[in-house]
């Protein structure tokens, strides 16, 4: 064991001390050219330390998209290595939007790299993709609680290609996206305060009410800003599991840029939004 704490015991002390969001590092090559900034590793740099030394001391969670760093090769990859210590030195939690998915020996490899408490990119939660079957997320999921960490299994998401695979609906006649909210559910039972098991849920979506998303664990919603969803729809979207959301903003902050006191009141304000958006009157 990591001896550090479940990450869903974490989150939800982070959430209710910090407010409830999470502010995306998405250095994509628009942005950094609204930054001024050039799209090259300097610029790369620059852009990411920005945003961590804005926002990382005061916001629960950030989520840097690591094929924006990944882009640049090795020396992009040493970027977000740094980004990631720097922001969980703040106190921030990193969760990492990789998206992996694979079998076998393949998902214990990419589990290593950033849930293995000594890996260089080791983060406190993982975006992954199940589509290879529920199962093939097991070497993640082992690797997860060995070490503290958690994962945000994609569920319900927000872009509208997802619902060919997400809204199709299986032989036992539940569809396959309230089929990896039940394996959520699973894997959280008998946690406190909250599991760290959690689904990716788009915040554009709607009234989901057919859905069970009272999974015990967090629910990370992107869509909040740029996509087109406010805070204040949040309760509509997610009904009582509104208080376990993780609402998503990347855009909507960063287009602040690169004034850190920009950022940081941007952060504040969607910050405070939320807050009020998912506190019971």
């Amino acid at each position: 064991m990591s001896g550090l704490e479940p990450f869903g015991a974490r989150l939800r002390r982070a959430m209710d001390e910090r407010g409830p969001l999470c502010v995306g590092i998405d250095p994509h090559a628009s942005l950094l050219a609204e930054w001024g900034l050039n799209d090259d590793v300097a610029g790369l740099e620059r852009f990411s330390r920005t945003v961590v030394e804005a926002v990382a001391d005061r916001v629960a969670v950030l989520k840097p998209q690591s094929a924006f760093f990944e882009r640049f090769g090795s020396r992009g990859v040493a970027v977000l290595e740094k980004s990631v210590a720097e922001a969980r030195a703040a106190g921030a939690l990193v969760v990492m939007d990789a998206k992996r998915g694979d079998i076998g020996s393949t998902m214990t490899a990419y589990a290593e790299s950033f849930l293995h408490k000594d890996a260089p990119l080791f983060s406190d939660a993982l975006t992954v993709s199940p589509y290879l079957g529920y199962g093939s997320l097991g070497p993640a999921v082992a690797l997860a609680r060995e070490n503290g960490a958690g994962l945000f299994v994609l569920a319900l998401t927000s872009n509208p290609e997802g619902g060919e695979v997400q809204h199709a609906v299986r032989s036992d006649g539940r569809s396959v996206g309230a089929t990896m909210l039940a394996h959520l559910a699973a894997e959280n039972t008998g946690e406190e305060p909250l599991g760290s098991f959690g689904a990716v849920v788009g915040a554009t979506l709607g009234d989901l009410s057919t859905y069970d998303l009272d999974i015990n664990g967090p629910l990370l919603a992107p869509g909040i800003g740029a996509q087109g969803a406010t805070p204040a729809d949040l309760p509509g979207v997610f009904g009582a599991a509104v208080r376990n959301v993780v609402p998503n903003v990347s855009r909507g902050v960063l287009r602040h840029g690169p004034d850190a006191v920009a950022l940081r009141d941007a952060a504040e304000r969607f910050a405070e939004e939320i807050r009020r958006a998912v506190t019971p009157a």
